[in-house]
């Protein structure tokens, strides 16, 4: 991690234009073409869901943009961040927040990211990471959503990328998953999600 010094900054105008706004996130809605992944994954005897959120958090880590953060109205650069996946426990009424360290091996993460949701009994663990080193994940696989919004306190500094699975379902041959992401656009623009979504396709159409 690193400070970024705010005045040399190519994007301090964005920064400063929709620090104006009272609620600067913004969100995004599409179907994600998972047809070769869903295929990779059953191959390697993986979790979809696991897998998802690695190549997720993997493209991200690839992408400066995303992990500019901003602390304490200082701006800050990651290195890298890490999956915090929501779960269902033992008891299938009820979700936990899952937190792992970030694995750059999809089969090495996915299997980790297993033990410990099967290990973890709290709901809602204490963490040993700042939030602003996180990517919030959640995923409703009942539901072939269109349209997704996020709970969150009001807090104009929050520049956690939030991301959603829902119930994916087949159209022309396709496996399409409802994907969803919201971010702070103090930090980003829909021009850096595009690029994003972009990049995250290629990576699921080419993985073998």
């Amino acid at each position: 991690m690193k400070y970024i010094n705010f005045n040399t900054w190519k994007r301090k105008e964005h920064y400063d234009f929709f620090k104006s706004v009272d609620n600067p996130q913004f969100n995004i809605c599409v179907n994600i073409d998972v047809t070769n992944f869903k295929k990779f994954v059953k191959n390697n005897n993986l979790s979809f869901y696991y897998s998802m959120v690695y190549a997720c958090t993997y493209v991200i880590n690839q992408t400066e943009d995303f992990r500019y953060k901003i602390r304490n109205n200082e701006l800050i650069l990651h290195d890298e961040l890490h999956p915090s996946f929501t779960d269902i426990g033992d008891n299938k009424d009820l979700f936990k927040i899952v937190t792992v360290p970030f694995k750059n091996n999809i089969i090495e993460f996915s299997n980790a990211a297993k033990e410990a949701s099967i290990t973890q009994k709290e709901y809602f663990p204490k963490i040993d990471k700042n939030q602003d080193e996180l990517i919030y994940f959640s995923c409703l696989p009942w539901v072939s959503f269109t349209s997704i919004s996020n709970e969150m306190i009001m807090n104009k500094e929050d520049s956690i990328p939030r991301i959603s699975f829902g119930k994916y379902f087949n159209e022309n041959d396709k496996i399409l998953l409802p994907y969803s992401i919201q971010v702070n656009h103090m930090l980003l623009d829909g021009v850096h999600v595009g690029k994003y979504i972009e990049n995250l396709q290629k990576l699921l159409n080419k993985i073998k």
